[in-house]
C-alpha cells in the first residue's frame, strides 16, 4: 500500500538531530512529518544506547535552551517518578548513572519518555506526525529541488512524503544518494584540505570510523546468566589488530590520546578505571534500597568498536555482513567476560553479567540500532576544517569566528579506529561555532543537513558528532526551514544576505540559542 502525505517540513530520521529539528520547526508554527527507521525516536540517546557526551561547561552554557530543557527534564523524570535517596534528590546536578564520562548518564527509556513529552504538544495538536519503523528508499527531484521522499515501513507499505523543505537527519545521510545531493564519505587527503591529520596520500572514501553495537548489562555476583557461545566467538577471541596492544577480547586497550596501553578492570571494587561504571546508566546508590537490584550499564567500550568494514555505500549483502559481525563482536565480548575474563581475585569470568533487553527494546540486550560515528557528509557551502579549531593552528587560542554562526559546541577531535585499520586520533580542539554554511548543500535548494551529515571533514566530524552539537544542528535546521517559508527565500539566500542572516540569528537568540562562546572561563 502506498500513501501520500504532505507537510511544510519533512524530516527523514528521528534521531537526536531529527527530534530537535521537529521541535524547532513545529515550535515555529510549521506542519512537520518526521520518520524514523527504528521503533524509538532519539537516536544516540535512545535506540543506540549512548548516554550524552558533552562539553565540560554544559551545566552553565554550551547548548541551546531546548537541550537544557531536555537535560532538566531527565533529572525531573527521576525526581518525580523514582524513590531517590534524600542526597540524590537534593543534588541539583543529579547524574542518574554516575558515569565517569557523562554528567547526565541515564537510561534510554528515560530519554525516550522525555523526548516524547517535549514533542507531545505538537503531536497532539496534529502539527507534527511521527512515523516510526520507516526507512527512506527513494527520492524524486526536479532540477535542484527535492520533490518527494518515499519511505518504506517494516511491513512493506510505503509513504510518499511531499513538502517545501526536506531535512536529512538520518544517522548515515541516507537521503543524500537518493536525491542526488553531492556528498563525501571517508577520509580526505591533506592535499585537498590542508589538515595536519588528513591522509598523506590520496583520499579514501571507505576509510570511515568504527561503529559500535552497544549492549546493556547489569551484574549480580553469584548468579549465572551465561549466554550461548556466539557464532563468531572463536574469530573474535583470536583477533588482534596490528595497532592494538592485546587481543580484542581483553582488558588492555590503547589510550586514545597517547596510544600507550591501558589495562582496565570491570568492577569499581577491583581498582581504577572500572569499565562497568564508564557509561553506567543507573547507579542504584541514587535510589532507595531495593528499587534497583543492581546497577545498569552499557557496553560501549574500545573492545566492541567494529572497524573491519564499512556499511556506507557498499552492497546490501556486505552491509548486512558487517552489521551482523558488529553484533557478534559485542556478544562475544559479553561471553568472554562471562566465561574467560581474568578477575582481580585470580578467578576467571563474571557469569553474573546479565544482558538487559528490557532496557534497550531489542533482543539479547543489544541496542536497536548501531551507534554510527560517521556517515555521509554534504558538500556544503562551507566546510569546517581542522585548522579552524585546532590549538596547533590557532595561535590566539580561539577557534575561527563565523559570521553565519547558528550555535556553539565543544569536544575533542575524537576519531575511533577506522576501516582502513588506522588507530585512534584523539587531539584537542577549541570551543567552536556551528556555521550555517555547513548545513547548506552546494547545489540543492530545499534540503538541509540536520545531524552528523553537515559540512565537516573526516577529522572535524570527530568533534561535531556529539549529542549537544547534533541537537543544535537539528534545531537550527528546523528553524531555518521555517524561517525560509516565512520569508519566501532559500537557505542560501539567508546566509548570503546580511540583513536576512541577522534577522534569522535574532530569531535563534530569541529561542535560546547561544551563538558564541563567552570570553571568560573558556580556554
Amino acid at each position: 500500500m502506498t500513501k501520500q502525505i504532505q507537510a511544510d517540513v519533512v524530516i527523514i530520521g528521528g534521531g537526536t538531530g531529527g527530534c530537535s529539528a521537529a521541535l524547532g520547526a513545529a515550535r515555529s508554527g510549521r506542519s512537520v512529518i518526521m520518520t524514523e527507521e527504528y521503533d524509538w525516536i532519539g537516536g544516540q540517546l535512545t535506540s543506540q544506547v549512548v548516554p550524552p557526551d558533552e562539553n565540560r561547561w554544559i551545566e552553565q552554557f554550551g547548548c541551546t535552551a531546548s537541550y537544557r530543557t531536555y537535560r532538566n527534564a531527565v533529572r525531573d523524570y527521576y525526581r518525580r517518578l523514582f524513590p531517590l535517596t534524600e542526597q540524590a534528590r537534593a543534588r541539583a546536578a543529579l547524574n542518574p548513572g554516575n558515569a565517569w564520562v557523562s554528567r547526565l548518564s541515564h537510561e534510554p527509556r528515560t530519554a525516550l519518555a522525555v523526548l516524547r513529552d517535549m514533542l507531545a504538544p505538537y503531536v497532539h495538536s496534529g502539527r507534527l506526525q511521527i512515523w516510526t519503523g520507516y526507512k527512506p528508499v527513494r527520492a524524486e527531484t526536479d532540477g535542484d529541488d527535492v520533490i518527494s521522499v518515499t519511505v518504506c515501513g517494516q511491513d512493506g507499505d510505503k509513504l510518499v512524503l511531499t513538502g517545501s523543505y526536506f531535512l536529512d537527519a538520518t544517522e548515515e545521510g541516507d537521503v543524500l544518494p537518493l536525491a542526488g545531493v553531492e556528498y563525501v564519505t571517508g577520509a580526505e587527503s591533506a592535499a585537498e584540505t590542508g589538515e595536519r591529520h588528513a591522509l598523506a596520500g590520496p583520499a579514501d572514501p571507505q576509510d570511515i570510523q568504527a561503529f559500535t553495537h552497544c549492549l546493556a548489562v547489569d551484574y549480580t555476583a553469584g548468579e549465572d546468566y551465561t549466554i550461548a557461545k556466539p557464532r563468531e566467538y572463536n574469530f573474535w577471541r583470536s583477533y588482534q589488530a596490528d595497532f592494538w596492544p592485546a587481543p580484542q577480547l581483553s582488558w588492555t586497550v590503547p589510550s586514545p590520546s597517547t596510544l600507550t596501553p591501558v589495562t582496565y578492570v570491570l568492577l569499581p571494587e577491583e581498582g581504577a578505571n572500572p569499565l562497568f561504571t564508564y557509561r553506567r546508566l543507573a547507579d542504584r546508590s541514587n535510589f532507595q534500597p531495593g528499587v534497583y537490584k543492581t546497577d545498569l550499564s552499557v557496553v560501549n567500550w574500545p573492545q566492541n568498536d567494529y572497524w573491519l568494514g564499512s556499511i556506507i555505500d557498499v552492497s546490501p549483502r556486505e552491509r548486512q555482513r558487517h552489521l551482523e559481525s558488529a553484533k557478534q563482536l559485542s556478544l562475544s565480548l559479553l561471553y568472554w567476560m562471562q566465561t574467560e575474563a581474568p578477575r582481580k581475585d585470580g578467578g576467571i569470568g563474571y557469569p553474573g553479567l546479565r544482558p538487559r533487553p528490557d532496557a534497550t527494546g531489542a533482543p539479547h540486550g543489544l541496542a536497536q540500532a548501531p551507534y554510527i560515528r560517521e556517515g555521509r557528509r554534504i558538500r556544503a557551502e562551507f566546510t569546517v576544517l581542522e585548522q579552524h579549531l585546532s590549538p596547533a593552528d590557532r595561535p590566539d587560542g580561539r577557534a575561527e569566528k563565523y559570521p553565519d554562526t547558528v550555535g556553539i559546541g565543544s569536544y575533542r577531535i575524537d576519531l575511533h579506529p577506522s576501516t582502513a585499520l588506522r588507530t585512534f586520533i584523539d587531539i584537542p580542539s577549541l570551543p567552536f561555532q556551528i556555521p550555517l554554511g555547513a548545513l547548506i548543500p552546494i547545489r540543492v535548494n530545499n534540503l538541509i543537513a540536520a545531524a552528523k551529515n553537515i559540512g565537516t571533514t573526516h577529522i572535524t566530524n570527530g568533534c561535531y558528532r556529539l549529542h549537544p552539537v547534533e541537537w543544535n544542528i537539528g534545531e537550527a535546521a528546523g528553524m531555518l526551514a521555517a524561517y525560509c517559508l516565512d520569508n519566501g527565500i532559500t537557505p542560501r539566500e539567508v546566509r548570503n544576505s546580511p540583513q536576512q542572516l541577522s534577522s534569522f540569528q535574532t530569531r535563534l537568540r530569541n529561542n535560546g540559542f547561544e551563538l558564541e562562546w563567552p570570553s571568560i572561563g573558556v580556554v
